[in-house]
């Protein structure tokens, strides 16, 4: 299959993996690039020295493209993007932040650039920023979303009729019927998150796996809009957040309620009461942990069987 994205990232097909803290690291990249989609380093849960690791640890593990997505509200972004240039990556995401303050410089060295946006405006600014293509992430997505709680079904065409760059869409797509809508819609590709977090090479705790395919609809929720969005699996730490607003707490209250580590406590470490459990709406159709390639092959052919059901209408 050949279209904008596949060109753009020399890759089979226009599957690119979610760059998800806790999550996604070199097995998982690695994983789903020898598969023919992109596999893509989430390094906004990586010190730098981990970044590098999990860097050579990939190119050692695929002879194919793969990414690293970087958070910008990360501290030491100056550190992961020396760690991108010394080691040759060719593919950067780039999320939670503005698309001026990296794209020209990562462009300058050669590298292809990719924003993640949760908004039309957002979107324009950073197809005017230069980047390469721009991921659009619907309301229905997990981890960090948008305040404007906008649904792929709706984000995906709007953005599409801006934009003249290449468009991925994200955000509640976990089979081949999904990829098919959001194609039909405008997108080049999609972006897969939550069905990778359930696949025997993510790198997130069996605990957390095993919460992801037990979801049922109606298990997360989008919220603290006043910290940065992130849509929550209900569980004791969520009840506390509930209890929290209900009492009147003010953003420093949510601070400290939050605190330091707790995604990593959820979802690396198990801690399936205390921490912060991060997935999409999509969880409620995840029913198994499987192999990354065979999430793959699955979506496609999908993809392609309810393609030509649609084209014999």
């Amino acid at each position: 299959m050949q279209n904008r994205i596949t060109e753009l990232f020399k890759i089979e097909f226009p599957i690119i993996q979610g760059g998800m803290i806790w999550t996604s690291g070199w097995r998982l990249a690695s994983a789903v690039s020898n598969s023919g989609g992109l596999g893509v380093i989430g390094a906004g849960s990586m010190y730098p020295d981990v970044l590098r690791e999990h860097i050579q640890k990939c190119k050692k593990a695929t002879s194919k493209p793969f990414a690293v997505n970087i958070p910008m509200l990360y501290p030491d972004i100056d550190k992961l993007m020396d760690i991108i240039i010394e080691e040759d990556v060719k593919i950067v995401f780039t999320s939670a932040g503005n698309p001026k303050a990296w794209t020209s410089f990562l462009k300058e060295k050669g590298i292809t650039v990719v924003h993640v946006v949760s908004s039309l405006k957002f979107a324009l600014k950073a197809q005017e920023a230069g980047v390469d293509a721009i991921v659009a992430e619907g309301f229905e997505a997990g981890g960090h979303n948008g305040r404007d709680e906008t649904t792929t079904l709706v984000l995906i065409p709007s953005v599409k009729e801006k934009i003249t760059i290449p468009l991925i869409a994200a955000g509640g797509i976990a089979t081949g019927k999904a990829m098919l809508a959001a194609m039909v819609l405008g997108a080049d590709g999609v972006q897969v998150g939550s069905r990778f977090v359930a696949s025997e090479e993510a790198s997130n705790h069996i605990n957390f796996k095993e919460v992801v395919v037990n979801a049922n609809e109606g298990d997360t929720h989008l919220t603290l809009k006043e910290l940065a969005p992130v849509r929550l699996v209900k569980n004791k730490f969520y009840n506390e957040v509930q209890k929290a607003y209900a009492e009147g707490a003010n953003t420093d209250e949510l601070k400290t309620l939050l605190g330091r580590g707790r995604a990593k406590k959820g979802m690396f470490l198990g801690d399936l009461e205390d921490g912060e459990l991060e997935i999409g709406q999509v969880s409620a159709l995840i029913h198994d942990i499987k192999p990354a390639a065979q999430i793959v092959e699955e979506m496609m052919s999908e993809f392609n069987k309810r393609k030509a059901e649609l084209s014999s209408l």
